[in-house]
Parts: C-alpha cells; sequence; structure tokens
C-alpha cells in the first residue's frame, strides 16, 4: 500500500452553522490521505492520484455547496474524490481554524470521514 497525502490545503469557503459565518466564509484547511495501489511504484504520474486534480476537486466541491456542518463537507470531499480517483481508502479531515465555541480558546475544531 501506498500513502499519498495533501496536508492543509487551504480552501476558502462559505460553510458554518450560522448565517454570518456563511455570508462572510473563512479558509478551512483540507487534510487528506488515500490509499493508493502499489501501480504507483512504475514512477508514472498515469499510474497513481495526482493530487493537483484532488485538490480542484476538493475546491470545486467546497463551491458547489454551503455546507452548515463540518461532518458533511468532510464526506461531500471523500465522497467526490473515491467517486473520481482510484483510490483503496480515502480519509479527509475538514478544520475550521477561525473558532471559537462558546468563548474557549482553540486551535481549530474538526470533522474526519474515512470512505474505502
Amino acid at each position: 500500500m501506498i500513502v499519498v497525502e495533501l496536508e492543509a490545503l487551504e480552501v476558502f469557503g462559505r460553510h458554518g452553522a450560522t448565517e454570518a459565518e456563511r455570508a462572510t466564509g473563512q479558509m478551512f484547511l483540507y487534510d487528506v490521505r488515500l490509499e493508493v495501489s502499489d501501480a504507483a511504484l512504475s514512477d508514472r504520474l498515469e499510474d497513481t492520484v495526482d493530487y493537483v486534480r484532488v485538490a480542484e476537486t476538493i475546491s470545486a466541491v467546497s463551491d458547489r455547496q454551503r455546507f452548515n456542518l463540518l461532518e458533511a463537507l468532510a464526506a461531500a470531499v471523500a465522497n467526490a474524490i473515491a467517486e473520481r480517483f482510484p483510490v483503496e481508502r480515502v480519509r479527509v479531515r475538514v478544520r475550521k481554524p477561525e473558532v471559537e465555541p462558546a468563548g474557549f480558546p482553540v486551535a481549530w475544531t474538526a470533522a474526519s470521514v474515512e470512505r474505502p
């Protein structure tokens, strides 16, 4: 098994539980872990997953729909990747750095989804 990863991919989105969050928008961080076949050992781009196209897919999902919950956003991204690319497994974590739940300081909140 080979693992391809994108860490802290920044994509602007208009997601959130409140109308103010959706109106203003903010940067979301995507951590993506892709398990791909050993075919990638050929050292040819066409035998693996092009992470540039993965990043474009994430941006397209974020632009296409507004999500209230990180869980739904992470699931939509994981589903899109699993449908479009030859991956054995995909794990997507979406982090929201601009949040302070009930006045408690945190570095970020996140939701993760994994798909075969």
